[in-house]
């Protein structure tokens, strides 16, 4: 996401979700028929007074080597965790680890979305803040939140995007360029 300046790793479905739900004539893809991103994906809307770019960079393996060109100019990071998956949370644990770790990202918004709370037995955010609790150290003190959303559904994205453009147009480490904000 690029919020004045901003750039966050999303999944697919949230960025057409995203679109479709802030672009007033945005005819978005049917979400169901949306697969892993493979390679970049770039979405841009208007939220009141800011204006975000999103960069979906996808999150395999030999992509998240990419992740790092883009935290120079990030202002706010959503990273999106599948809910219904526990048995690749430790590899999402480990590539977030990495992520967060950076001293590019320091002090920037975070926004870590549990997906797919539609699903029956699925990781509950409780659960997820629980399988990451040893990260709290290297978040530090920059704005983080935890959300449960449905990206199919909608469920959250609303939420989720509003917080993010407050965090980012009160950050003082990063403020966003003021060109991007009318």
């Amino acid at each position: 996401m690029w919020c004045g300046g901003a750039w966050l790793e999303v999944p697919q479905t949230f960025l057409e979700q995203t679109k479709t739900k802030f672009s007033k004539n945005y005819k978005g893809m049917n979400l169901s028929k949306i697969t892993t991103t493979v390679g970049l994906n770039i979405g841009t809307i208007d939220v009141g007074k800011a204006r975000l770019m999103f960069w979906d960079l996808g999150g395999q393996d030999e992509l998240q080597s990419l992740w790092d060109k883009y935290y120079a100019e990030s202002h706010g990071v959503i990273y999106v965790i599948d809910s219904t998956d526990e048995s690749r949370l430790s590899e999402s644990k480990e590539a977030f680890e990495k992520m967060i770790s950076s001293e590019a990202l320091e002090g920037v918004p975070l926004l870590v979305l549990a997906n797919k709370q539609d699903v029956p037995d699925c990781l509950s955010v409780p659960d997820i803040k629980t399988a990451f609790s040893d990260c709290a150290p290297k978040i530090g003190k920059r704005d983080c939140l935890v959300q449960p959303c449905t990206a199919l559904t909608g469920d959250g994205v609303n939420e989720g995007i509003e917080w993010m453009v407050k965090c980012v147009v009160r950050n003082i480490h990063r403020p966003p360029r003021q060109k991007d904000i009318t």
